[in-house]
Order: C-alpha cells, then structure tokens, then sequence
C-alpha cells in the first residue's frame, strides 16, 4: 500500500496505490472522491469520509506550509 499526499498554494494530491495502480484519489476540483479502477475489476471500496478527511489534510497542509514560510523569512 501507498499513500502520497501533499498540497502548494494552489494545488493538492490525496491518492492511495497498491501494486503500482491507483486505487482512490481525491478530485479536489469535482470535491468528491475518485475510484479510478474499472467497474469490472474486484477493486476496494473506501468508506464514507476518505474524502472528507483528505479536504481536511489539505487545509492543515496549507497552513503548516504557510507557517514554514513565515519562519523562514
């Protein structure tokens, strides 16, 4: 399993792969959850709130990069 997950001022990444395909990411732009993975194939499911807690990580990552920013001047 892996997760990458990081945020800049205009932009953010929430997205979780297993051997090599990603298996969800979050759709900041559409704000919901992405499964990206073929109907057909025998694919996990995320529970209700990934997305939620995903928007959420964004938000405390812009705020920690806004503070990094401020100590560095």
């Amino acid at each position: 399993r892996f997760r990458i997950a990081g945020c800049s001022d205009s932009d953010g990444e929430d997205m979780y792969a297993l051997d090599g395909e990603e298996k969800w990411y979050a759709d900041f732009i559409n704000k919901k959850g992405m499964e990206p993975l073929p109907s057909f194939i025998d694919h996990i499911s995320y529970v209700e709130g990934t997305y939620e807690s995903a928007e959420s990580k964004q938000q405390t990552c812009r705020q920690n990069l806004k503070l990094r920013r401020k100590a560095m001047k």
